[in-house]
């Protein structure tokens, strides 16, 4: 489990639930359901560290705190 901060919304556009990761650019993921986009983001979290990692990129900390305000 990791415990980066997720921010999941429905997307009229593309008629899913998308899942982004502030911390990770470029870290989304999307899904039928919010469980389904939950789901797929923790692959993508996951994904997005090894290769961070394999290119030798650096892995950001978590910041352990809620990043955006609505």
């Amino acid at each position: 489990m990791y415990k980066y901060e997720i921010i999941l919304y429905w997307s009229d556009e593309d008629q899913v639930f998308i899942a982004e990761v502030p911390e990770l650019p470029g870290c989304m993921a999307h899904g039928d359901s919010q469980e389904a986009a939950l789901h797929s983001i923790n692959e993508a979290i996951r994904l997005w560290i090894d290769a961070a990692r394999e290119f030798g990129d650096p892995v950001p900390e978590p910041k352990g705190q809620r990043l955006i305000y609505a």
